[in-house]
């Protein structure tokens, strides 16, 4: 079994990490060629400097070198999956392509599973998410994730060649699902982030993690994904987990917009394309999504913390 993972951020190298170190040969692919040096030379990487890189983790910025893996992992940006999936030519005929990051295209408004299935459809594709910290896996801690697949066999097979002793893998085959918990959870963690940001106290968060959380599955549902799919590993625990913890980045991006600090732009904030992505969808579709389209609009600076919230409490009152 031979292992290729794309994206050198956190998230890609602590996957790498986790599965070095149970004798898993891997090829860690980076876009820079500085992290590739510092990997190299120093064992260590940019975005977990406190971690040491197994010696069967070999870094590279050729994609050309990852045709002999038989088991990708896509662990890129969701915003720059197609690009980087577009530089390859080989149609990866029979390999397994995981898609690793939570995301919405924002511009052609697909999954990152529709955009395998358009650009690599001769290739075997699922979905790995669920809640996890990058520090947390590259520090051996349990942590449990959903695998999604279409394909039983297919599920098994990768299942069983990416689960640790700590990594514990439950297969779904609802992989829009498993795809859309992961990147609407990344929305609701910035706005509960600015509202706790912004002074408005854990009694409101709880009511944005809840309405968000009936938000992410009634659009999901609308797009085809069973309901039960978002009360998993991959919806509710995803969410759980990133709206409580300065350990997200989504989070602690929407705390910066709540109390206007700066917040590092080379950090990868996925939820907010994913807002504007989810409001667009969500109108086209008739679902009502006023958590994600005041997300949208507060990352775009048309609206500011205290108007989201004015706009969420001055909805009309209903039954929940």
């Amino acid at each position: 079994m031979s292992l290729a993972i794309l994206g050198a951020g956190a998230f890609g190298t602590a996957l790498a990490i986790a599965l070095a170190r149970h004798d898993r040969p891997v090829t860690l692919w980076a876009r820079s060629a500085e992290t590739v040096e510092r990997i190299t030379a120093t064992r260590s990487a940019p975005r977990l400097p406190d971690v040491i890189l197994p010696d069967n983790i070999t870094a590279t910025t050729n994609l050309h070198g990852l045709h002999a893996a038989d088991t990708w992992l896509l662990a890129v940006p969701a915003q720059q999956l197609r690009g980087v999936l577009q530089q390859i030519d080989d149609p990866l005929t029979g390999r397994h392509l995981v898609l690793c990051c939570k995301g919405i295209d924002l511009v052609s408004g697909q999954s990152g599973s529709a955009s395998l299935a358009e650009l690599k459809p001769q290739a075997e594709h699922a979905v790995l998410t669920g809640p996890s910290f990058a520090a947390d896996i590259a520090k051996g801690l349990p942590t449990a994730l959903t695998l999604a697949c279409a394909k039983p066999v297919i599920a098994h097979d990768i299942q069983h060649r990416l689960a640790t002793p700590v990594l514990r893998l439950y297969r779904s085959a609802d992989v829009l699902g498993a795809e859309l918990g992961g990147a609407l959870k990344n929305v609701m963690a910035i706005a509960c982030g600015a509202c706790i940001g912004a002074g408005l106290g854990d009694s409101a968060r709880a009511a944005l993690m809840t309405r968000g959380f009936a938000e992410m599955r009634a659009l999901a549902v609308k797009l085809g994904a069973q309901p039960e799919t978002l009360s998993g590993l991959s919806g509710l625990g995803d969410l759980t987990l990133t709206c409580t913890s300065d350990l997200s980045r989504n989070y602690r991006y929407g705390k910066a917009l709540g109390d206007g600090t700066p917040f590092d732009p080379n950090i990868t904030v996925e939820g907010a394309a994913t807002a504007r992505a989810a409001a667009t969808l969500a109108d086209r579709h008739g679902v009502g999504a006023p958590i994600c389209t005041a997300t949208a609009a507060l990352t775009e600076g048309r609206l500011t913390v205290s108007e989201a919230m004015d706009h969420l409490l001055s909805r009309p009152l209903k039954e929940e």
